[in-house]
């Protein structure tokens, strides 16, 4: 984790003081079980839970030495909490602890980024309804297509990020799961229901079937949707980057009166957050390959999936989480140009109005081969010559034979483009 990229809301989780936390509370509900089942001794998590403390340096030392980190934790309790504490963990591996651990730090980790993307709702919804009507120019391959609204720009994103929210809400649902199944998974030396009461307590599902493990292809689904609200963080950047360009400047970053944006060119406001935002996303997607790859361990279990996910845990989820919160406040603060939107709109000089007079001169009798001709001379001409599109048509002999100029000039109307909007957000804000 850089700190530079990091909140300290979502950093906390996956400090060792929280991961040794979540261990001791579930050794104290595995044992806890384990008293109501009468497998161990009454009244030896009152005892354990009363002396127990975290000591995060003496973990650590105790593991220099046993190269073991759950020994080394289980050891440190041992010192405080005394004899009772050696029922703890009984019948248990230490792949009970850690999956299930990891299952509860990717829960927290994802209801924080759940907030964050509530958050960022807002923030589209509010650009979105505020300039519904603010007429733009809709690009396709980069260059100018028909009329839209920046509304609906802002509306194609808040769907994106209403599917993304309900794809987090089910991963973490699928990642929220329990394993205390003991070595190779078969409960041999550990009573099933020790695991349904230890997944009730802490909120989880049992695990159907465990090997060892809790398996891969349930973080590889989490790390896959974190990979894709980092590619709509990355559209999104990169929606606002292209609009900023000098000769567009349909939209900017805000810029801080104390900001500086070149040390070389006093002149420069640069799109840094969007451009930063494209690099994040780069390093949350680049968790998916590894998680993918973590899902084929050998036989009931290896440690090959281990390195990787003390790696991709924190820092994905933490970048992730700067991420949001990023975007959330560009979207919010962003600087909006109707009247350069309107001055883009205008630079081809209606040649966006063709289809509209395609379809009305195959209305009129025009055969569609004959209809495109026509339109694509025309529209090749204004563009070559710099001329009014509308001019060049209502000129045309052989179209004013069919349709009246002045029927022809009511067809370059913006309205037209913008007539069915409302549907369009009653659809997305229900």
């Amino acid at each position: 984790m850089i700190e530079r990229y990091s909140r300290k809301e979502l950093k906390d989780i996956w400090e060792d003081k929280n991961r040794f936390t979540i261990w001791l509370e579930i050794e104290l509900a595995a044992a806890e079980a384990m008293e109501k089942f009468k497998i161990i001794p009454k009244g030896v998590v009152k005892k354990v839970k009363s002396r127990a403390k975290i000591n995060v340096k003496r973990i650590l030392d105790i593991e220099k030495n046993v190269k073991h980190d759950v020994i080394a934790f289980l050891t440190s309790i041992t010192e405080k909490a005394g004899k009772e504490a050696r029922y703890l963990h009984k019948g248990m591996t230490s792949s009970d602890v850690l999956d299930t651990c990891f299952s509860i730090q990717l829960k927290q980790s994802g209801n924080i980024l759940i907030k964050d993307i509530d958050e960022l709702l807002v923030s589209i919804k509010k650009q979105a309804k505020k300039h519904k009507y603010t007429l733009c120019i809709g690009r396709s391959h980069g260059i100018h297509a028909e009329p839209i609204t920046f509304g609906l720009k802002m509306l194609t994103f808040y769907q994106e990020f209403i599917r993304n929210k309900k794809r987090l809400k089910n991963s973490i649902e699928e990642i929220s799961t329990c394993a205390i199944s003991g070595a190779v998974g078969t409960f041999a030396n550990v009573d099933p229901r020790v695991e349904n009461y230890v997944a009730r307590k802490l909120k989880l599902k049992p695990e159907p079937i465990s090997t060892q493990i809790i398996p891969r292809d349930r973080h590889a689904q989490f790390f896959s949707t974190l990979a894709i609200i980092a590619s709509s963080i990355e559209r999104f950047a990169v929606e606002i980057r292209h609009l900023q360009r000098t000769e567009v400047l349909e939209v900017e970053e805000f810029f801080g009166k104390k900001q500086k944006g070149s040390s070389a060119m006093p002149h420069k406001k640069n799109p840094i957050l969007s451009e930063n935002l494209t690099g994040l996303a780069r390093l949350i997607r680049a968790s998916v390959i590894p998680a993918l790859e973590n899902v084929a361990l050998w036989h009931e279990r290896d440690i090959s999936h281990s390195a990787v996910e003390r790696n991709i845990g924190p820092d994905t989820t933490v970048t992730l989480d700067f991420a949001l919160k990023r975007l959330s406040n560009v979207v919010k603060n962003l600087n909006v140009f109707p009247k350069n939107m309107l001055k883009n709109l205008n630079l081809t000089n209606g040649l966006f109005f063709s289809q509209r007079i395609l379809l009305e001169l195959i209305n009129s009798g025009f055969t569609r081969e004959e209809a495109y001709s026509i339109v694509q001379k025309k529209a090749m001409r204004s563009w070559e010559n710099n001329t009014s599109f509308m001019k060049d048509i209502t000129e045309d002999l052989q179209i004013i034979k069919k349709i009246p100029a002045n029927k022809l000039k009511k067809l370059f109307n913006f309205g037209y483009h913008t007539k069915k909007i409302n549907i369009i957000f009653n659809r997305c804000l229900k």
